[in-house]
């Protein structure tokens, strides 16, 4: 097949990585304004965080299973489908104001995103010249970057009221009884823009189904999908790293508002527009980060860029006012080339055990479930926002270490069954 072939399915797939950012970067949105509408600490706000990567946890290995016997097309599809009827369960969601029938939103959304993660991060690596697949992959994922630039930026405007109100002022207006009209009226921000995410959904499906996509034949070290591809080391420390780095980009973005308005009392709308442009530049950070591959090579900058990100945290940790904020909100540029650059380092050289990869790869993504967790509990326990970002710290020492040694391929390993 020739590369021109390649185009047309490459530009699609793209448009893929846009749209499961969209999910995954409103939730920094998604806790303060649920916060707000159902009442609730900063450990059940993290629940948001879990409900969407649990998902991804449970639904990876079938989203595998599920593209290796039907094939790439039929997971675009189903994953699509599958998103928009988790967009869809907000509208009931914010009618109720019920916060289980929220995380059941999200986990179906999350489900169908993991189908699209699970085959579109393996097929945009084998769609071109093997020697690029980094730098393919991270092309694919700066319109993640983009999503996760505009997400922000569309919440704050379309969800987030600006309006917010003391636990006193909220005690007199439930004394008046206006309280409960005052929450729905917040709850019902929610139901346009996830009937129009629902929308755009189908319509992308509809645009899968009328055009044609090669099924693209890994060839190579094996053909069962099984545990077995754990016996490979730079497998496994990629999963391990990609569990820490989707538990620090979590972490940092999802109390971002909370920590701008802690920190130096920055009010909520203020913070989710910072928020939007900290994420431009993780945008940029994945162009760029493309573009520097050509003469750094990904496992060095892999390395560099945790290493700039712990020293940022750090800064945010010992410092106050606009000074934490601006750290917190310059580690995205840092962030932006690590998933995908972990990811295909993790794949490298499987041949048709990339499929099996990828889905614990995917599966890894629970690491987003249980770090913002963690830092809801060291909130609510010290009273702290700022101390809680310790814990990304943490995460990113992990990443540091797969950039040094953990990417290495054994080609021993390859090669025994």
């Amino acid at each position: 097949m020739s590369k021109n072939k390649f185009l047309l399915p490459f530009v699609l797939v793209c448009v893929l990585f846009f749209l499961w950012a969209f999910l995954h970067n409103i939730n920094g949105i998604l806790i303060p304004h649920l916060k707000k509408v159902c009442q609730l600490s900063d450990t059940q706000s993290s629940l948001i965080d879990f409900a969407v990567y649990f998902g991804y946890f449970v639904i990876a290995i079938p989203a595998g299973l599920f593209s290796h016997k039907f094939g790439y097309k039929k997971g675009i599809l189903f994953g699509l489908f599958l998103f928009a009827l988790g967009a869809l369960l907000f509208y009931p969601a914010a009618d109720s104001r019920n916060f289980i029938l929220f995380l059941v939103a999200l986990f179906v959304a999350a489900s169908g995103a993991t189908f699209l993660e699970t085959v579109a991060n393996p097929y945009a690596t084998i769609l071109g010249d093997p020697a690029t697949s980094e730098q393919r992959l991270n092309f694919a994922q700066s319109f993640n970057g983009l999503g996760a630039f505009v997400a922000p930026l569309i919440g704050t405007h379309f969800i987030l009221s600006g309006i917010e109100h003391t636990q006193e002022e909220l005690d007199v207006m439930k004394a008046q009884g206006t309280l409960q009209a005052y929450l729905q009226q917040e709850a019902n921000s929610l139901k346009s823009p996830y009937l129009i995410i629902a929308a755009v959904l189908v319509l992308v499906a509809v645009l899968f189904i009328f055009t044609k996509l090669p099924e693209v034949k890994e060839g190579g070290h094996g053909t069962k999908f099984s545990l077995n591809v754990f016996r490979i080391s730079h497998v496994r420390w990629a999963v391990i790293a990609e569990f820490f780095y989707v538990g620090s980009q979590v972490g940092v973005l999802s109390f971002f508002i909370r920590f701008a308005r802690y920190t130096a009392g920055i009010p909520e709308k203020t913070a989710g527009n910072l928020m939007g442009y900290a994420m431009m530049g993780f945008m940029a950070g994945r162009f760029l980060g493309t573009l520097f591959m050509k003469w750094v090579k990904p496992q060095r900058l892999l390395s560099i860029y945790a290493a700039i990100a712990i020293s940022l945290l750090v800064v945010a940790l010992a410092t106050k006012g606009d000074v934490a904020v601006y750290a917190v909100a310059a580690t995205p540029f840092f962030m932006s080339i690590m998933f995908p650059t972990i990811f295909a380092l993790g794949i490298k050289d499987l041949g048709e055990e990339t499929k099996m990869a990828s889905s614990f790869l995917v599966m890894s993504i629970i690491g987003g479930a249980f770090a913002p967790l963690v830092m809801g509990i060291i909130s609510d326990k010290t009273g702290s926002i700022q101390i809680a970002y310790i814990m990304p710290i943490i995460c990113f020492a992990f990443i540091l270490y797969f950039g040094l040694r953990g990417h290495k391929v054994k080609t021993t390993e390859l090669v025994t069954a």
